[in-house]
């Protein structure tokens, strides 16, 4: 595979890269990933996956666009209220990088389905605000084993974490971390949230994402990234593998 004279130059400052160069940009290139919600964390990580020249996005959401969400959800414009998310984004994405091609899912993830959707991608990014969605995701991702890239907000925080339990032993997966929902938890639209916050976590996302597409630097796999917005600061917490979860231990 041969970068075009337009590819060259719209992809310059990923080649000059060492740890990226022509072949890293040629797996963006050649790369599939699933992202689950178009909203706040979708918005930002599917622009910076389209600039970067992923070959193939996939974007999971049943939603239309509403005025509430455009303080934070950038991939979608005042003119596309009403409309459906996966159309407004693809439009978006188009305009941004027209060589990336989009395919749109304007369905809910479910246990039933998630497993056919994720099957043709290589890498699934999730920003959905619900665990019963980040479970049907999860479990399927464990069964065929693909990598997962999650990501959560509420109010001024975030967390971010890659899942990859069948590149080592001691590597968890989500329902390792979360055994199951916890109860009262608020969305966005009980607690609010800063949208510069969905901002930051969906590019950090966007970031992961692609390191694990081309294999650079350090995974976080077994890790999860804390980011606290007012106080300025982030931590990372080592997550463990539960011999005993009800999604990748039946696979170990």
């Amino acid at each position: 595979m041969d970068l075009s004279d337009d590819e060259l130059e719209r992809y310059a400052r990923h080649i000059v890269l060492k740890d990226v160069g022509g072949a890293g940009q040629k797996a963006f290139l050649s790369s599939r990933v699933l992202v689950i919600g178009a909203g706040g964390l979708g918005s930002p990580l599917l622009l910076y996956l389209a600039a970067a020249g992923v070959g193939v996005i996939g974007i999971v959401d049943d939603d239309r666009v509403a005025l509430s969400n455009l303080q934070r959800q950038v991939a979608h414009a005042t003119a596309a209220i009403g409309e459906l998310k996966t159309t407004s984004a693809a439009r978006t994405l188009a305009a941004i990088n027209p060589g990336v091609k989009v395919i749109g899912h304007p369905v809910k993830i479910t246990a039933d389905n998630a497993g056919a959707i994720i099957a043709d991608y290589d890498v699934v990014a999730e920003g959905s605000d619900n665990f019963a969605t980040r479970f049907a995701v999860n479990d399927a991702c464990v069964r065929q084993k693909k990598i997962l890239v999650s990501a959560a907000l509420s109010q001024f925080e975030g967390q971010l974490a890659t899942f990859k339990p069948f590149a080592g032993d001691d590597l968890p997966c989500y329902r390792c971390f979360v055994p199951e929902a916890p109860p009262q938890v608020q969305n966005c639209a009980e607690a609010g949230i800063l949208g510069a916050v969905a901002g930051v976590m969906g590019t950090w996302q966007a970031v992961e994402v692609l390191k694990e597409i081309i294999g650079i630097g350090d995974s976080l796999a077994g890790q999860l990234i804390l980011y606290d917005a007012l106080s300025a600061r982030t931590r990372k917490v080592k997550l463990k593998r539960d011999p005993k979860c009800p999604s990748c231990g039946p696979y170990r």
